[in-house]
């Protein structure tokens, strides 16, 4: 064989089986470098761009796709222990035109964390309002969605700032005093009882942990390889202290209810989403709201748990969209196309 034939195929070779190997060895020792890939690529492909927003001295992390148009702005706001990038399965299906914005909470994601900080719902609520005053979101009333943590700070948003909001999304929200008690719920009270602080089942500290946790949110029971468990684990680990720090705050008295405290308040059009198969916040808090806030509107989805975002990203675009043409007075077949 020639040799400059030789050397090319070696060098094609060469090319094609670094990215491979790179791939492999992130794999199986740096699961958790892969993980941080994985979102980055599917910003990037979804065109979502990373900002930041500085309320003096404390410093918001925020995704941002489109520009502010005819329909409302739609921010979202992700539950405890997550970041922004959670809704990226609920954006692919949004329209590309839509001014879209997903918030890392406060002391979660890139947004300061500071020793200091009050990470109660209300503390949350007061931190979102300096955010959304220094993008001036609140320029023309936007839309709200939340899930889980982030629905009961959404909730109580709208409560207090009723002038900034054009309507309502709750997913799953925490903060609700629900008839049922969930399996979540019966397991913290077991810790309780048997006076113990660790094991909270939502902040996982080894792979069986995680996978524990995962299925606890989710009715699909994903299989998961034990190398993509113990990077999801390492991406958190480090947090974990001020993840316990958070729930201790959000489930404390003053916030474990916070949600049911202000729902009365609410006067902007309200949806509420939820799997019926929920094991962390129980369904039984759908008919709390609807009996709360006129003209409530629920929507229940079957064969589906806590991480509604995660299990039904497709129909939940859709029923978001509807809802706001709906709210528009708009034909919301127009969003057919998100079915």
């Amino acid at each position: 064989m020639d040799m400059d034939l030789l050397n090319l195929l070696l060098v094609a070779g060469g090319t094609l089986a670094l990215p491979i190997l790179a791939f492999a060895a992130s794999f199986f020792f740096w699961p958790s470098a892969l993980i941080k890939v994985y979102y980055w690529y599917w910003r990037r492909t979804l065109g979502m761009q990373v900002r930041y927003a500085d309320c003096g001295g404390y410093r918001f992390c925020y995704s941002v796709r489109g520009k502010p148009g005819t329909r409302p702005s739609v921010l979202m706001l992700h539950g405890f222990s997550a970041h922004k990038d959670l809704w990226l399965s609920v954006v692919k299906f949004l329209p590309k035109h839509l001014h879209l914005l997903c918030v890392d909470m406060p002391g979660h994601g890139g947004t300061t964390r500071t020793c200091t900080d009050d990470y109660s719902i209300q503390g949350q609520v007061r931190r979102l309002h300096q955010f959304v005053e220094s993008i001036r979101l609140n320029k023309k009333p936007f839309h709200l969605v939340g899930s889980s943590m982030g629905g009961s700070v959404a909730g109580v948003y709208a409560a207090c700032y009723p002038t900034h909001i054009f309507g309502l999304t709750l997913i799953c929200p925490a903060g609700l005093r629900c008839p049922a008690e969930s399996r979540f719920v019966k397991q913290l009270q077991a810790l309780q009882r048997a006076g113990v602080s660790q094991g909270i089942p939502l902040i996982p500290s080894t792979p069986q942990e995680m996978d524990d946790m995962l299925q606890l949110c989710s009715y699909v029971r994903f299989k998961i390889p034990q190398q993509i468990l113990q990077g999801l684990v390492d991406v958190r680990l480090p947090h974990n202290d001020f993840y316990r720090e958070v729930f201790m705050k959000i489930v404390g008295e003053d916030s474990r209810h916070c949600l049911h405290d202000h729902m009365h308040q609410i006067t902007a059009p309200l949806q509420v989403i939820w799997g019926k198969q929920d094991q962390v916040m129980d369904v039984s808090g759908a008919a709390v709201l609807v009996e709360a806030v006129p003209g409530c509107q629920v929507e229940l989805l079957e064969n589906c748990g806590h991480s509604v975002v995660m299990e039904r990203p497709r129909k939940t675009a859709k029923l978001i969209m509807d809802f706001i043409c709906v709210q528009q007075g708009i034909d919301s077949t127009s969003s057919k196309k998100l079915s």
